[in-house]
């Protein structure tokens, strides 16, 4: 019998640890590929050659990007492009802005190509048409984005996480961050920006906010990074950003 290529042994290696960290059988992760249960063994076992559709179901069987996927070297699959998400306030305008200008790369606010697409404000959108509409402009606008361009800095709306598929490719697709912050600077942040429709008519707004963050976190965690810009400057923000991108 022929020896496996090392990098397909490698992709096996990284597949059963990415398996076992998720908590799955080789059946389970098979059934959630839409894979038999022999290809996913013979997959591990280094012995199988995945196609880009198989590794694409594999990488969404795992919760994680193709490129983490097929290890360090695939990295320039995804190459510049970092998305920001988070709840209103976390710092995504400005600190995409900030780095953007630094890296000399375009700055694209999600929400701004939703309302583009749709021909109204969000908050027609949501009023007009529900939650589920927007979620498929939302998904229809990350497409558009994608197909710009390799290198760009995306403000994404916090609410990506309530949808699922389209929340799994932001994370295939780019290194994801989320901005994250205390509750009482989100707040406040909001409010100087001059928005004062948190706290009209809501007098437990800082309670809501605070239960819609727990309920997210765990959400905002499957990020590739997180940072913290209640602790953080911009220019630090920035800084580790650029970091992390050049190592």
């Amino acid at each position: 019998m022929s020896k496996s290529h090392p990098f397909l042994r490698e992709l096996g290696e990284r597949v059963r640890e990415l398996r076992v960290a998720a908590g799955l059988s080789t059946a389970e992760l098979a059934r959630a590929a839409g894979m038999s249960r022999r290809y996913a063994t013979e997959v591990e076992a280094g012995r199988a050659n995945p196609s880009l559709t198989k590794l694409h179901d594999l990488a969404l069987a795992l919760d994680v990007g193709v490129p983490q996927l097929l290890g360090p070297g695939a990295a320039s699959a995804r190459l510049g492009r970092v998305a920001l998400v988070g709840l209103r306030g976390a710092g995504k305008s400005t600190v995409g802005r900030e780095l953007a200008l630094r890296r000399e790369v375009p700055f694209i606010e999600l929400d701004e190509r939703i309302e583009g697409l749709a021909g109204l404000s969000l908050g027609a959108i949501f009023e007009l048409h529900g939650e589920a509409w927007f979620h498929e402009l939302e998904a229809e606008a990350l497409e558009k984005v994608l197909s710009e361009g390799e290198d760009s800095v995306i403000a994404v709306g916090g609410s990506i996480v309530s949808a699922p598929a389209t929340f799994a490719r932001l994370r295939q697709t780019c290194h994801t961050v989320w901005l994250r912050a205390r509750p009482e600077d989100h707040f406040d942040r909001v409010l100087a920006q001059g928005d004062r429709r948190p706290m009209q008519g809501r007098p437990r707004s800082m309670e809501e906010l605070k239960g819609l963050l727990a309920a997210r976190e765990a959400a905002y965690e499957r990020c590739a990074w997180t940072l913290d810009t209640s602790r953080l400057s911009v220019d630090e923000v920035c800084a580790t950003l650029l970091e992390r991108l050049a190592g």
